[in-house]
């Protein structure tokens, strides 16, 4: 996503009328604060993880078992940032069930990086933000473990930036195009505009203006 003076500020970027704790499948993309390569590297078309890319992606995982009303879909965690699919479950008050519902296409057949998730709890509808920013806690926390006893490399202030960008997926055909994006991101690297290389080349301005670009996200 290009960088866009009008939309990428320091306010929320989300829809202002929209309810982000309705049920639904959400893209997500959440970027390591400056852009930082800290999760791992890309090679040859390929992620691999360090140590806290691994911590992410367990992370994520858990999240259906700790957010029942919650579920997860396809994702990628890229060398500084992270493209995943959260699914808001209705609240469902049977006390039988598990996995999504009343979220458009879901399919049960369709196991490995698609869709997970746990019975419901009596607990208050989380929103899209509070996903994210639970999401983000957890990690950071984890992540400052690991600096302070395994020697992981320290981040500036935050691990992770300020905001996120996200998308509503509303139809099966976007859901499919979603996914199929995410799987592919790795191939993408060398022309990603995530990839540190690219986000000075690209800047219009210079070298002088890449502490403003990596607000964005």
């Amino acid at each position: 996503m290009k960088f866009d003076p009008d939309i990428h500020q320091r306010h929320s970027i989300r829809l202002a009328e929209y309810d982000y704790s309705s049920a639904g499948f959400y893209f997500v993309t959440i970027c390591v604060q400056e852009r930082e390569c800290l999760l791992g590297e890309i090679v040859d078309s390929e992620v691999i993880l360090n140590d806290a890319g691994r911590m992410v992606a367990k992370t994520w995982q858990e999240l259906p078992a700790k957010y029942p009303d919650i579920a997860i879909d396809e994702y990628v965690i890229m060398s500084n940032h992270f493209h995943g699919i959260i699914i808001l479950q209705q609240p469902d008050p049977s006390p039988v069930g598990a996995g999504p519902r009343a979220c458009p296409g879901f399919n049960k057949s369709q196991t490995i990086g698609h869709p997970q998730g746990g019975a419901p709890t009596e607990m208050g509808q989380l929103s899209l933000p509070d996903v994210v920013h639970r999401f983000k806690s957890l990690t950071t926390a984890r992540y400052r473990h690991g600096v302070n006893h395994h020697n992981w490399p320290p981040f500036s202030r935050k691990l992770w930036q300020r905001n996120y960008y996200e998308r509503i997926i509303r139809n099966e055909n976007e859901l499919q195009q979603t996914r199929q994006y995410i799987h592919d991101n790795p191939t993408q690297w060398e022309s990603d505009d995530k990839n540190p290389t690219n986000l000075q080349n690209n800047c219009r301005r210079g070298a002088a203006c890449c502490a403003r670009c990596r607000l964005i996200s």
